[in-house]
């Protein structure tokens, strides 16, 4: 694995059914109202949208989303990603008792010079960003669906 790879899993259990997860999360534009670390969203087209993020690390990274799939029935979605990193993004619904299992897949490649640059001394650090952005992402989804 290159200094600039990563491969991030998450899962985020919600107490909510899977039909409210799944709107939620393919509702882009309205991330900013519960994801802190997405600072804006820009609509495309019908299905690519641009995210500006920062997290707790002092840069932003402008990342285009484009939908590859999107089927609730099945609970699936992916994405690919380009910009300040480039790849792809999946996530699965899962009914439990009492909500929804959410499991979340990433692998990019951080093309942003700056993370590139750093990444041979700092890749611990982005990935504790990381793990903190997507810490506030589940706490904020959990606060939005509840």
């Amino acid at each position: 694995m290159r200094f600039n790879d990563y491969r991030f899993r998450d899962t985020w259990f919600l107490p909510a059914p899977g039909h409210a997860v799944f709107d939620a999360v393919v509702d882009l534009e309205h991330y900013p109202r519960w994801w802190p670390d997405v600072r804006s969203v820009r609509k495309v087209d019908a299905d690519t949208a641009e995210l500006v993020c920062q997290a707790s690390l002092p840069y932003r990274l402008v990342i285009r989303l484009h939908r590859a799939e999107q089927d609730e029935s099945a609970g699936r979605l992916r994405v690919h990603l380009d910009g300040d990193l480039e790849g792809s993004l999946a996530a699965r619904l899962f009914a439990r008792p009492g909500g929804t299992r959410l499991d979340i897949t990433q692998e990019v490649v951080a093309t942003k010079p700056l993370l590139r640059g750093l990444a041979p001394v700092a890749r611990p650090l982005f990935r504790l960003n990381h793990a903190l952005m997507m810490r506030r992402g589940r706490l904020g989804l959990l606060a939005f669906l509840t």
